[in-house]
């Protein structure tokens, strides 16, 4: 099988990852794909559905093994389909990998072309962003500061070292405070280029 041309969205809770990730797969050639979308259209019926169910349902974290096999089972799912169609769609998603272990179990399935890290360097900003998005949205469970907290730290503790798994040369630091056009605008910036390699790539498909 031929690996998906991918383009990884990394940021900390709040950074806009998924806004900028929903906005692009809008776009014709992107196809964005988030990791809690894969699990909300599980079928808790299936077995895989019913293995997350039993891990959730306790409260306990899915192993890296499994969220790996759901994500690959609803990518092939899409393709199937045809709504993911990987000789003309650049890959973007976010929320996976959410560690090293899940970086290398998805090095079968992926080709990762770049890397767009939204930086919040002002983290209490982000913090109140949160809070207000949760009370908004009448999510209060979030809108708990400890909660958000721990969020951050368990993102930190992730994060950083999948970061640090990948080339440096592929990551890109994009600004995640501001509107989300202007946002949106610099991580374009970023994106249209791989895309159009993507699309100019024989081996991704004939140009379009």
């Amino acid at each position: 099988m031929d690996r998906f041309q991918t383009v990884l969205l990394f940021g900390a809770p709040g950074a806009g990852k998924g806004t900028q990730g929903a906005i692009l797969g809008t776009i014709p050639g992107f196809f964005h794909l988030s990791c809690g979308e894969v699990f909300r259209s599980l079928d808790i019926h299936s077995k895989l559905g019913s293995i997350f169910y039993e891990y959730s349902s306790k409260g306990e974290l899915v192993p890296d093994e499994i969220t790996v096999e759901m994500w690959a089972e609803n990518m092939n799912a899409q393709a199937t389909l045809s709504i993911f169609k990987s000789h003309d769609d650049l890959l973007l998603l976010d929320g996976i990998p959410r560690n090293v272990t899940q970086a290398k179990l998805m090095e079968k399935y992926i080709q990762v072309l770049g890397i767009v890290h939204l930086v919040c360097k002002d983290k209490e900003a982000m913090i109140k962003r949160l809070r207000r998005r949760a009370l908004k949205e009448n999510r209060l469970d979030d809108a708990q500061e400890n909660v958000i907290r721990r969020r951050w730290e368990i993102y930190e503790q992730e994060t950083a070292p999948v970061l640090e798994y990948y080339p440096a040369d592929l990551i890109v630091e994009v600004d995640a405070v501001g509107s989300p056009a202007s946002v949106l605008q610099h991580v374009l910036e970023q994106v249209v280029p791989i895309q159009d390699g993507h699309f100019n790539n024989p081996i991704s498909g004939e140009p379009t």
